[in-house]
């Protein structure tokens, strides 16, 4: 059995590279998203082993509503990206803030 704090690294590093491409590099808006996933994952990891581990299925439960927001974050994010892409030409973050004209 591999021991709980395994997976506590494995989701620390996941939500700190999420948390380093969301918050600190910012480059790529399509980089954004994937790291706000990467951070949604870690969240998933840490409710399975411990819903795994404490014999409990609210974990699982609330792991369906994070996948559920999820999905519905990345919707929403690439139909803003396709609309600003084609406004901007660009999806680099520096330019969210300028007007066109």
């Amino acid at each position: 059995m591999i021991p709980i704090l395994f997976y506590q690294l494995i989701s620390f590093f996941l939500f700190l590279f999420g948390f380093l491409g969301t918050f600190i590099i910012k480059r790529n808006l399509i980089m954004i998203i994937i790291c706000i996933e990467l951070l949604l994952i870690s969240v998933q990891l840490n409710f399975i082993v411990y819903s795994f581990n404490f014999d409990d299925l609210f974990g699982q439960l609330f792991i369906l509503f994070i996948l559920a927001v999820a999905a519905a974050e990345v919707a929403i994010g690439l139909a803003f990206l396709i609309v600003y892409y084609r406004l901007r030409g660009t999806l680099d973050s520096k330019y969210i803030y300028l007007t066109k004209g």
